[in-house]
């Protein structure tokens, strides 16, 4: 399909998206055509008094160091009143089959794809994510929801137990529902032994890599995706520090920082290539100023590489 073929295609979808949006719950968007690849817009917020960036980005659905790349200038915690800030809620879609839940590590962020009630159109809802620190990687490949609990008890690991007591802090050997349990008010359970995809006792740390290897989730996203995430849905992890899509006839980037482990394995120029190739056509062209911007940023922003837009 042609840029202006694209473009044209688009233009319905635009207005189901404005409308959709006016209505809709952060972070939940009608789902693009095949060959539109963009949700989202982003946002402008004024700060107010005694307001942190990550109340704002709580507030938007995002997460700790979304907002951070985001606004690298701006103090996350003491941001100065009457500072415009900028809120990333605007995402190019995961590569692979829009299904399931996908998450992506690289860029700590959840995608659900429910099935579309009767004469209703299909949405996709994205979260922020809290991911396994590095030496507690949360894995990458493909299971299952396996099971559902709410108010769950923790019954800690030996590992973690071990871990805390190396640190002089005593875990029991199981922590109740309530205030004080670390996977919150919602768990579902994955095909993968010992990993959960749960909510917090500590919302602040959403979006940064903070787990055992679980998946963390703000109280609020997890208890309203529990609500509709049903057993034997699909979970797809992924790696994928760049995504790139089409929007509007052009070509869009996006770059987050490739996690520690990775840096020298996974060069983001090869990445980049990789990923933008088999969906270039033949009519398209970029701009190779703007993918090293890109690449040198990695705002985790998408950007437009195409040499010339519609």
């Amino acid at each position: 399909m042609t840029r202006i073929n694209r473009f044209i295609f688009t233009l319905p979808f635009l207005c189901l998206l404005m409308a959709f949006q006016a209505k809709a719950d952060p972070g939940i968007y009608p789902l693009p055509p095949d060959d539109v690849d963009i949700v989202g817009e982003l946002r402008s917020v004024t700060v107010a008094e005694g307001e942190t960036l990550l109340d704002i980005g709580r507030r938007y659905g995002v997460g700790y160091e979304e907002m951070q790349r985001a606004n690298p200038d701006v103090s996350m915690w003491v941001p100065d009143a009457g500072t415009v800030v900028t809120v990333p809620t605007r995402h190019i879609l995961p590569p692979g089959p829009r299904k399931g839940l996908v998450l992506n590590v690289a860029e700590m962020r959840l995608y659900y794809y429910p099935e579309a009630k009767p004469g209703q159109p299909r949405v996709v809802e994205t979260y922020p994510v809290s991911i396994g620190r590095m030496d507690w990687r949360t894995p990458i490949g493909q299971t299952t929801v396996t099971a559902k609990q709410k108010n769950p008890s923790w019954y800690p690991p030996q590992s973690i137990k071990m871990e805390a007591k190396a640190d002089g802090i005593t875990i029991p050997d199981v922590v109740p529902p309530g205030p004080d349990n670390p996977l919150g008010t919602r768990v579902l359970r994955l095909g993968m032994p010992a990993y959960l995809i749960h909510g917090t006792n500590n919302p602040w740390g959403v979006g940064m890599r903070v787990t055992h290897g679980c998946v963390r989730m703000y109280p609020e996203d997890i208890e309203s995706l529990f609500e509709r995430v049903p057993v034997n849905t699909a979970v797809q992890i992924i790696n994928e520090p760049v995504k790139a899509g089409w929007f509007g006839g052009a070509l869009y980037l996006e770059v987050h920082p490739v996690l520690e482990e990775h840096k020298e394995d996974m060069p983001l120029l090869s990445h980049v290539v990789e990923r933008i190739a088999p969906i270039l056509g033949e009519h398209g062209r970029v701009d190779l100023a703007k993918v090293k911007a890109a690449l040198a940023g990695e705002t985790g922003l998408p950007v437009s590489i195409s040499r010339s837009s519609i």
